[in-house]
């Protein structure tokens, strides 16, 4: 036992040694705003707990308590006959404890079961702040953690100082935790790893660790296969001080020489397995993941861990590589492919693959080192919180850009639809059913929307008018519209809203009829009169002339006698010269066929005196 435990230090110890030398470990932290008393308004610093459910993306107001008994919060408030439930309609309650003799997680639950919604723990010593984790794995009694759902923080000691001076002396401390900048939120797709680890005998954090796993698979599956997020799966894996190379210890919990090393399963190296079959087991799941994401299926590792744990258990003694490949094959992965990037764990030389998995957990840029497991990171920030469905789902939804996230982030029991409430106060139009307010994550924008392909441009809050081809069809485009007597006019146009001709207005709210015949803009020829319809006019002429619109006319319907009988005889005269005319032409034409005619019949038969001087001509006699 006493070698156990020195091995077990000693690797300890290197880890740190190899953390400090390159890494960092990063607080997560969120705002604190106090917004009463006037002495304490301003915006503080605190740490989120690594445990609880923070509220990622969101806020929560409260009135600080601080307790008059019990002050470190390590006893039931029940002893103390003290409750922190808020009444109906009441604020809620931000229970301030003092750090110290008990573990925070005891102190967030005991403020739990007395009613408070979040608890905020004051340092006792002058500090940077630090993260509030759950307590070692062996504390078998800490069978609590899994059930702490409020909210905790760390907040430094002068501020705590200053929470406790205003409430002693009678003020209300009002304040607000704001969990929205928590994480970055740069576009519209989320990058998130999840450090875990094969091993399934490490008591409750390894439980909750797989349960976690069955339990998020499908929602992860979603949002990977749909491209809202970029998954990748992470494995600690720590190296054997060179010292201890040749130790039983080294060989049995490390493989390729020492370089990659796990911790015992059962802390016992007399009995089960060992830690170098948990390493082959990561290093497993790593390459099974890398060959399912390079033929497009990432979201096949969530299946296989899943499937491994329950058909592949220390428990039953089938973890082991046999089981592995059953559950490989049944999935349809490369088996082939996968062994050839796992390599061989004899070698004296390094693995490429848990090489990588050894400096990606270096700390980089905002992202901390990883040195606790499991640990969630969410666009390069560390999750702080516990391993809940939905607790994870709505940090991983804090990470969208707003108006990005998908559906599953804008269910009821994600967020609160702030537009279901006076639509947010944004513009809307209720007979068409068009609102600009759009719910986010993080609350509600007012941004004019696009409706069946037309766009509607405005402030958003008070003003939103359909604008392009088309948008006529959309509630008229928010133009005056009215039918009457069968008839229908509309001020919509593509530039705008302008009155038709015939009405006069500013073409949103109003257009009236232009009385033509008043302002005498119409049936202006002597004898015209004038009856205003709606919308346009009428023209008419008296007695029996005839209104013509083009000319604004009148003409008679029945032409004068005068004009009658001489049209008549015009057409009469017309029609004799015509006939006379075609009559002299017939007359010309038929003599000249006669006289043709006759002059043939009498060459043949009675010879011209001419003609017989044409034959001596022809013949060469003069």
């Amino acid at each position: 036992m006493g070698g156990k435990l020195v091995w077990l230090r000693v690797v300890w110890v290197s880890v740190l040694l190899w953390g400090s030398c390159w890494g960092k470990f990063v607080v997560e932290k969120n705002s604190l705003k106090v917004t009463s008393p006037d002495s304490l308004k301003g915006i503080y610093e605190c740490a989120i707990g690594n445990f609880g459910v923070p509220q990622y993306g969101g806020t929560m107001v409260g009135i600080v308590a601080y307790p008059k008994a019990n002050r470190k919060g390590c006893q039931s408030f029940d002893n103390f006959d003290i409750s922190y439930k808020s009444k109906p309609g009441g604020f809620p309650t931000f229970l301030l404890v003092d750090r110290g003799d008990c573990y925070f997680t005891a102190k967030a639950w005991n403020a739990q079961n007395a009613g408070a919604a979040a608890v905020l723990v004051a340092d006792n010593k002058a500090e940077p702040l630090i993260t509030m984790d759950t307590p070692e794995e062996d504390d078998n009694k800490a069978d609590y953690l899994q059930n702490i759902t409020i909210p905790s923080a760390l907040i430094s000691k002068s501020f705590g100082d200053s929470l406790k001076k205003a409430i002693e002396n009678g003020d209300m401390v009002s304040v607000n935790l704001d969990w929205r900048e928590s994480l970055p939120h740069p576009d519209d797709r989320v990058e998130y790893e999840f450090w875990t680890n094969s091993n399934d005998e490490c008591g409750p954090k390894c439980d909750s660790q797989i349960q976690f796993v069955k339990n998020f698979k499908g929602a992860a599956q979603i949002l990977e296969r749909k491209g809202y997020t970029q998954f990748t799966p992470h494995y600690i894996t720590w190296y054997c001080p060179e010292a201890f190379l040749l130790s039983k210890q080294c060989k049995s919990q490390c493989i390729n020489h020492g370089r990659y090393c796990a911790p015992d399963p059962e802390q016992d190296f007399s009995k089960g397995y060992d830690g170098k079959d948990v390493v082959v087991q990561n290093l497993r799941q790593v390459c099974l993941f890398k060959v399912a994401n390079e033929s497009g299926k990432s979201w096949l590792w969530w299946d296989y861990v899943t499937d491994f744990a329950i058909r592949c258990p220390m428990s039953d003694k089938k973890y082991t590589k046999e089981c592995a490949e059953e559950v490989i094959k049944s999935l349809g992965i490369d088996l082939k492919k996968i062994n050839q990037c796992m390599g061989d764990p004899d070698a004296d030389e390094e693995n490429a693959v848990l090489k990588a998995e050894q400096d990606a957990q270096i700390g980089k840029d905002s992202r901390g080192d990883v040195t606790i497991l499991p640990t969630l990171v969410i666009n390069n920030r560390q999750y702080r919180g516990k391993l809940d469905k939905a607790a994870v789902l709505k940090a991983i939804c804090a990470g969208f850009q707003e108006t990005t996230e998908p559906a599953v982030c804008l269910s009821e029991d994600i967020e609160t639809n702030e537009c279901r409430e006076n639509n947010g106060g944004c513009w809307q139009d209720k007979a068409a059913n068009i609102t600009a307010c759009k719910d986010t994550f993080r609350g509600r924008i007012c941004e004019c929307p696009v409706v069946e392909g037309v766009k509607f441009v405005g402030d958003g809050y008070t003003h939103c008018e359909a604008s392009g081809s088309g948008r006529c069809e959309i509630n008229n485009g928010g133009c005056w519209k009215k039918s009457h007597e069968g008839k229908t006019y509309s001020a919509c146009v593509d530039e705008g809203c302008k009155c038709p001709p015939g009405f006069k207005g500013d073409g949103v709210d109003k257009c009236e009829d232009v009385d033509e015949c008043k302002e005498k803009t119409a049936c202006q020829c002597s004898g015209c009169k004038c009856k205003n319809t709606w919308g346009s006019y009428e023209c008419s002429c008296g007695d029996d002339l005839l209104y013509i619109k083009e000319h604004d006319t009148c003409i008679s319907k029945k032409p004068s006698t005068e004009v009658g009988w001489s049209f008549l005889w015009v057409i009469f005269f017309g029609l004799v010269i015509a006939g006379v005319g075609a009559y002299a032409v017939y007359k010309y034409r038929i003599r000249s066929y006669m006289d043709s005619e006759i002059r043939a019949i009498m060459a043949q038969y009675m010879p011209l005196d001419n003609q017989e001087a044409q034959n001596h001509i022809h013949h060469g006699e003069i």
